[in-house]
């Protein structure tokens, strides 16, 4: 009697209950070598398509899974990189998270992350704590000025890019925006529709980010021969009260303002409500986009950067390193977009 064919994996033997099945079991079921299966499992080139069709027709009915420990037992990389960002729960992180999470994905990582809460020790611990678990690489938007503590890190190979704000006493990749020339005109955008009372509001002058928007605010005024009190300037903490009781001071003062620029989004929001109940109108221009900002009336003039693009640029620079790239550090400085809807457009009222 004549043999009748078996389909590939017909009487090899399958794992024991309970035990993980390994490449061998792949390979005896696909009836393909050991390495043909490893080919398959790291994406490498050299299987036909047919046969590659088998070893994954065999990999999903029996279950299996890469062993990633020996893996990196073998390349010394764990596939997998370390987000450090101030917040996660601020609205302005999310696409940037998103778009290192995509490129992580494409490069076949794994991406952990974690918030600082502008926190330095914490910030610090996080890091450290990402490095001793064996990351690859990390892009850290910074709340320390002094990063010393990872020369040792970055000299044993791990990969580091700073994002939003420069790293403090160490030279590294950096991508960030040009928050220095947006403040800078957004506060002229105030000033070419007539205004020449101006208040600043923004965040704690110690965040490299809050400095530039002041220092562009300064700027702009100076550059119209406009002066600036005291009482127009309130860098500080980013709480709605602090916010809500600089807004209040200034436009109700010996001399008010008659236009608000604000230095994120969470000041913006915060003054929107501020503002929303007065009579008279005051012009607004924020620092960064927001959900709804187009929605509201009048909808809100903004200064927008991109956080989608500054991490897709920092995670270019990060795999960039890991695929082995070894020139001087690189520093990336990306653009704003003003965006006229109407609050930064509205007449002072005098």
């Amino acid at each position: 009697m004549a043999d009748t064919a078996r389909p590939a994996g017909a009487g090899a033997p399958e794992p024991r209950y309970g035990q993980r099945p390994t490449m061998k079991d792949v390979a005896a079921r696909a009836r393909v070598g050991l390495k043909t299966v490893s080919r398959v499992v790291n994406g490498e080139a050299g299987v036909s398509a047919d046969t590659e069709r088998r070893v994954q027709e065999a990999i999903t009915a029996l279950g299996f899974r890469r062993n990633d420990s020996a893996r990196i037992l073998r390349k010394g990389r764990t596939s997998s990189v370390g987000l450090v960002l101030e917040d996660l729960a601020d609205p302005f992180y999310a696409p940037l998270s998103r778009a290192v999470e995509e490129a992580a994905r494409a490069h076949g990582a794994l991406l952990v992350n974690g918030s600082s809460a502008e926190d330095p020790e914490r910030e610090r611990e996080l890091v450290l704590a990402l490095c001793a678990r064996r990351v690859d690489g990390l892009i850290i938007v910074p709340a320390s000025d002094d990063h010393r503590y990872l020369e040792p890190e970055i000299a044993a190979g791990v990969a580091t890019v700073f994002v939003d704000r420069p790293p403090g006493r160490i030279d590294a990749d950096l991508v960030l925006t040009d928050s220095y020339e947006g403040a800078r005109n957004g506060v002229a955008h105030l000033i070419a529709h007539g205004h020449r009372r101006i208040g600043y509001i923004g965040d704690d002058p110690r965040i490299h980010t809050a400095a530039e928007r002041l220092r562009g605010y300064e700027a702009a005024m100076a550059e119209a021969g406009l002066p600036v009190h005291a009482s127009w300037r309130a860098p500080g903490v980013t709480s709605p009260e602090r916010v809500r009781a600089d807004a209040e001071r200034m436009l109700t003062g010996p001399e008010p303002v008659t236009a608000l620029f604000t230095g994120n989004n969470r000041v913006t929001v915060t003054a929107v409500r501020v503002l929303s109940g007065r009579e008279r109108p005051v012009a607004l221009v924020g620092f960064d986009d927001f959900e709804l900002a187009d929605l509201l009336s009048p909808p809100v003039t903004v200064v927008a950067q991109d956080p989608a693009r500054l991490g897709k640029g920092a995670a270019e620079l990060l795999f960039r390193r890991l695929d082995g790239v070894d020139d001087a550090p690189r520093r990336v400085v990306q653009p704003t977009r003003l965006i006229p809807r109407g609050s930064g457009e509205l007449p002072p009222y005098d």
